[in-house]
C-alpha cells in the first residue's frame, strides 16, 4: 500500500480516537457541596428591590444587601432622587453611644422599621448583646396558675431572651433617640378579623361566630385569659364540619381537643363602612375522613383526622354565603344555588401598596357600598362561571358576566370602575387571555386587549384617564413568551404601550397613583437589575445591580437558554440547560431532567434564582441537567397550549420531554442519551414515575418524590379541574363520572432504577399514593427503592438537604456507577456546626 495512503489512514484513525468523548463515570462531590443553601446565604444577598411605598406623596424606601453590608434607601421619584435613609456608620456609632452595646455599620440588623409622625420619623428595633428575663406564667390545664399545697402561687416561669433596644430617628435633623419608655404595640391576634372602622372584631369559637368590641379586644391582646373580657355569640347553628371559621386543618386530634375552647379565625370580609360583613360557610359533614399518623411525635404517635374530598366522590363539600348586618346582628343567606356541588368565592377589594406595611390589615369586599356584594360561583366540572352581585338585604342574586367553555375556566380578580358603573373582566374566551370592558348591567362594551398573546394581571387602574396597567406575556416578538412585561392601554383598546423594554423577565411594583413603578429584571443567565420608571416607560434611574461576586468567585457559571420543537415538530418549547461548572467538552455526560407536569406551571426558571438544588447544584456531580416546557404545561400561553393535556393527565407531557432530550442530544455530542435520569416532586414525582413506565427503554433512573401517582385518591380540586369530570344530568339527579389513568396500572413496565420517596404525614398528597405504586411493583416482582421521611409534610421541611443528597447519590450510583457505601453523608456532616 502507498506510504502516503497509510499515513493518511493512520491520521483518520487517530482523529477518530481523539474525537471520541470520554464518558463521565466519577461523581464530583466537592463541587455541589460548595453551593449548599447555607453557603449560598453568605454568597448571594439581595437580588430584587422590594419597594415600601409611603402614604404621603409617592416616595418609597427599600433595603438592599451586598457583600459590603445592608443599606437603607429612600427614593423620591418626583424629584428623581435616591438617598440613604441614614448614614449607617453614624447610626451604628449613635446606637453604641446610647446603649453601651457595640454596633457595627455592616452588621446592624434593624427590625420592624416603620415611618411615623407624618413620615418625618422612623421607628425601629435592634437586638442587644444583653439577655434579660422574660416572665411567663406557669399554667395548669391551660388557664390556671399552679398553686403550692399551702395555697401560695408558684413563681412565674422565667426564660432568658435577648434584650431589644427601641429607637426613633428624625429624618430632617438626623438625630437618634433611644426609647427608654417604649411601650410595645399590642400584638394583632391571628384569630381576629378587625372591622375597617376598628370598633369591633369577629372571630370563631365552638364552630360559631362571636364578636367583641374594641375595648375588650384590647384586653384580649394583653391577656387572652383575662376573665373580664366580654364576648358575644353571634350564631348558634355552627356544627363540627359545618362550622364558621377555622376548621383545624393540619392539627392532630390531640391538638384539636386541647384547643377546642380557643378563639379561632373567622375568615370574614367586611363592607367598607363596616356596617356589614360576609362569610362563606363550608358543609363537610358528608365528606369522608382521611388520616395520617405521626410516628415521631413527642410521646405517643399522634393521629390527624381531616376531611378530604377525592376526585369523583359523590359526597362533596357544600357552600353557602351569608351576609350579616352588624347593628341588627341578623344574617341573610345569598340565593346563590344553581349547580350541584358548586363553589362560591367572595370578590375582595385590592389592598393599597402603601398599606402593605401596616400592622393592621382589613379584608373588604369589592363593592364600595354595603348594599351590594360581588361573588363568583363555579360549577363542579369547572366549565361554567358566573360573576354575580347580591343584594345584601334580600339575598337576591343578579348574574353580571357568564363564562362557558368546554374545558375548565380560570379567572382573575374582577375590577370595578366608577363605583360599579363599569367592570374590567379577564377571560380566555377567544383562545387567549384578555381583558373585557362591561357596563353595570353586564353588557359587553368592548374587548380591551386582543391578539395571540397572554394578558395576565391588572396592576393599576387610572379611572380618570381611563387607562389600564397590566402585565402580559408573549407580546414581544423574538422573546421567550413566558417573560413578563408591564403595559398600559386605554379602556377602549387603543394606545397599547410596552413600559419596560428588555429581553428579560420583569417583576414590577406600581404605586397607588399609577405614576411610577419599580422594575426587577433578569434571566437565568444574567445578573438581576432593578430600575425605576414612570408610567410612560421612561427610565428615571438605575436602582441596584445584584452583587454576585462571591458566587462567581466560588466557580458559579450561568446556565444556557435553549428552544426546541415539541413532539409535533411545530410547537416551540423553552428550556434551560445546566452544566457542571468544571464542564469538559471532551467528556460525555449523563443527562437528567427535572420535571413538573403543571398545568399550573412548567417549573422552568425564567429569572436568576438562588434556588439551585433542583438543577444547578445537581449538575455539579457530573450531569447535564435540563428543565424544559411541554404542551399542556403552562397557563401563560394560549388556552390550547394550556389545555393540551385535558383528560390525559398521566401521559400528555412525556413525549415532549423525551423528544426535547433527544433533540438536545442531536445538537450536543457531550450528552449521553443512553444514560437518562428524571426526577420531580409532587406532580413531578407522579410524572417521573410515569415516564419510567411509559418509556422504560429511554428513561433509565428516576427519583420520584411525594407523587400523586393515583389521582383517584388525590384532592378533587386539582384532579377534576385539570383532568375533567363528566357531569351527568338526569330527571332524578345530577352525578359526576371520573376516570383517570394511574401509575400503578403500568408498574409491570418498569425496567430501570426507581426510588420512591414520601413524607409520612403528607396531608396534601397522601402517602397512600406512593404506597400503591410500591404495592403494584411488588406484585409485578420488580426491584425498586422506597424511602420515607418521618414526620414530614409535602415539602420535607428540615429534611430537604438530606433529600438532595439522597437523590443525588442515587443518580451517581445508577448513572455514573460511582457510589459510597459509608453511613455518613460526608458533606452534610462537614457543614454541621462543631460543638466542643
Amino acid at each position: 500500500m502507498n506510504k502516503h495512503l497509510l499515513t493518511f489512514l493512520f491520521l483518520l484513525i487517530g482523529i477518530g480516537v481523539f474525537a471520541q468523548k470520554t464518558p463521565v463515570t466519577q461523581a464530583n462531590y466537592e463541587l455541589p457541596a460548595k453551593f449548599s443553601p447555607t453557603k449560598l446565604k453568605s454568597m448571594v444577598f439581595s437580588t430584587k428591590v422590594r419597594p415600601h411605598w409611603l402614604k404621603n406623596g409617592q416616595k418609597f424606601w427599600y433595603t438592599y444587601k451586598t457583600s459590603d453590608g445592608l443599606n437603607y434607601y429612600l427614593v423620591d421619584p418626583v424629584r428623581n432622587s435616591k438617598t440613604k435613609l441614614f448614614d449607617p456608620v453614624k447610626m451604628a456609632a449613635d446606637m453604641s453611644r446610647l446603649t453601651g452595646d457595640p454596633f457595627d455599620a455592616k452588621h446592624t440588623d434593624i427590625k420592624k422599621l416603620k415611618f411615623i409622625k407624618n413620615e418625618r420619623v422612623i421607628q425601629f428595633e435592634v437586638k442587644s448583646k444583653l439577655a434579660e428575663e422574660e416572665e411567663k406564667e406557669e399554667e395548669e390545664n391551660g388557664d390556671k396558675q399552679e398553686e403550692e399545697k399551702d395555697g401560695k402561687k408558684k413563681d412565674k416561669k422565667k426564660k432568658m431572651v435577648a434584650k431589644v433596644w427601641h429607637f426613633e430617628y428624625e429624618l430632617a435633623s438626623r438625630k437618634l433617640r433611644l426609647l427608654d419608655d417604649y411601650e410595645k404595640p399590642l400584638e394583632q391576634k391571628k384569630w381576629a378579623s378587625v372591622a375597617p372602622n376598628e370598633e369591633y372584631v369577629i372571630f370563631a369559637k365552638h364552630h360559631n361566630l362571636y364578636w367583641m368590641d374594641a375595648e375588650n379586644y384590647k384586653k384580649a391582646q394583653k391577656n387572652e385569659k383575662d376573665t373580664t373580657i366580654v364576648e358575644h355569640q353571634l350564631t348558634t347553628d355552627g356544627l363540627e364540619h359545618f362550622a364558621y371559621g377555622d376548621t383545624g386543618y393540619g392539627k392532630t386530634n390531640t391538638e384539636k381537643e386541647k384547643e377546642k375552647d380557643d378563639r379561632k379565625a373567622a375568615y370574614v370580609t367586611f363592607s367598607h363602612d363596616s356596617k356589614k360583613f360576609a362569610t362563606i360557610r363550608e358543609d363537610e359533614r358528608k365528606v369522608k375522613d382521611l388520616w395520617v399518623l405521626n410516628s415521631v411525635a413527642k410521646g405517643r404517635p399522634t393521629l390527624e383526622t381531616y376531611k378530604y374530598h377525592m376526585a369523583g366522590e359523590k359526597d362533596a363539600p357544600q357552600y353557602e354565603m351569608l351576609v350579616f348586618d352588624f347593628e341588627s346582628k341578623e344574617s341573610v343567606k345569598v340565593k346563590a344555588d344553581v349547580w350541584k356541588d358548586q363553589t362560591l368565592r367572595i370578590l375582595r377589594a385590592p389592598r393599597k401598596k402603601s398599606n402593605a406595611d401596616d400592622d393592621l390589615k382589613f379584608s373588604k369586599w369589592l363593592s364600595k357600598t354595603s348594599d351590594v356584594i360581588y361573588f363568583k360561583r363555579q360549577s363542579r366540572d369547572m366549565k361554567r362561571v358566573d360573576i354575580c352581585s347580591a343584594n345584601t338585604s334580600t339575598g337576591e342574586v343578579k348574574v353580571i358576566i357568564e363564562e362557558r367553555l368546554n374545558t375548565y375556566i380560570e379567572t382573575r380578580n374582577l375590577v370595578t370602575i366608577n363605583d360599579g358603573k363599569e367592570f374590567i373582566h379577564w377571560s380566555e374566551r377567544d383562545g387567549w387571555a384578555h381583558f373585557y370592558l362591561y357596563d353595570a348591567e353586564g353588557n359587553l362594551k368592548n374587548q380591551i386587549t386582543s391578539g395571540p398573546w397572554h394578558a395576565d394581571e391588572v396592576k393599576g387602574v387610572d379611572e380618570k384617564n381611563r387607562v389600564l396597567y397590566f402585565t402580559a406575556n408573549g407580546h414581544e416578538k423574538g422573546e421567550d413568551p413566558y417573560y413578563f412585561h408591564l403595559y398600559r392601554v386605554n379602556f377602549d383598546g387603543t394606545g397599547l404601550k410596552l413600559l419596560n423594554k428588555g429581553d428579560f423577565n420583569h417583576e414590577v411594583s406600581l404605586n397607588d397613583q399609577n405614576n411610577y413603578f419599580v422594575d426587577n429584571s433578569s434571566r437565568v443567565n444574567t445578573v438581576p437589575e432593578s430600575k425605576l420608571y414612570d408610567n410612560r416607560g421612561n427610565k428615571l434611574m438605575d436602582l441596584e445591580t445584584a452583587d454576585l461576586s462571591l458566587l462567581f468567585e466560588a466557580g458559579y457559571k450561568f446556565p444556557e437558554i435553549f428552544t426546541v420543537k415539541a413532539g409535533d415538530g411545530i410547537t416551540d418549547l423553552y428550556g434551560v440547560m445546566y452544566k457542571p461548572f468544571d464542564f469538559d467538552e471532551n467528556k460525555k455526560y449523563p443527562i437528567l431532567t427535572y420535571v413538573y407536569p403543571g398545568p399550573q406551571t412548567e417549573a422552568v426558571y425564567k429569572s436568576f434564582s438562588t434556588r439551585m438544588d433542583r438543577a444547578d447544584r445537581m449538575a455539579q456531580f457530573g450531569f447535564i441537567v435540563v428543565t424544559v416546557g411541554h404542551r399542556g404545561g403552562h397557563p401563560d400561553r394560549s388556552k390550547w397550549y394550556h389545555n393540551y393535556g385535558y383528560q390525559n393527565m398521566r401521559d400528555y407531557p412525556l413525549l415532549d420531554k423525551k423528544v426535547a432530550l433527544e433533540r438536545l442530544a442531536n445538537r450536543h455530542d457531550f450528552i449521553d442519551i443512553s444514560r437518562v435520569g428524571i426526577f420531580g416532586h409532587s406532580g413531578g414525582g407522579f410524572m417521573s414515575t410515569a415516564a419510567m413506565f411509559v418509556y422504560p427503554d429511554f428513561f433509565k433512573v428516576a427519583v420520584s418524590a411525594a407523587g400523586n401517582h393515583d389521582n383517584n385518591i388525590y384532592n378533587r380540586w386539582w384532579s377534576e379541574t385539570h383532568h375533567g369530570v363528566k357531569e351527568v344530568v338526569t330527571e332524578k339527579d345530577t352525578t359526576f363520572q371520573y376516570k383517570i389513568a394511574t401509575n400503578p396500572s403500568l408498574a409491570k413496565n418498569l425496567k430501570g432504577k426507581l426510588l420512591l420517596v414520601t413524607g409520612d404525614i403528607d396531608n396534601n398528597v397522601h402517602p397512600a399514593s406512593t404506597v400503591r405504586v410500591a404495592n403494584a411493583l411488588i406484585k409485578a416482582n420488580k426491584r425498586f427503592d422506597f424511602f420515607i421521611y418521618p414526620g414530614q409534610r409535602h415539602g420535607f421541611g428540615n429534611m430537604s438537604e438530606y433529600s438532595f443528597w439522597l437523590r443525588s447519590e442515587y443518580f451517581c450510583k445508577h448513572l455514573l456507577g460511582d457510589y459510597r457505601e459509608g453511613a455518613d453523608f460526608i458533606e452534610m456532616q462537614n457543614e454541621k456546626p462543631k460543638n466542643y
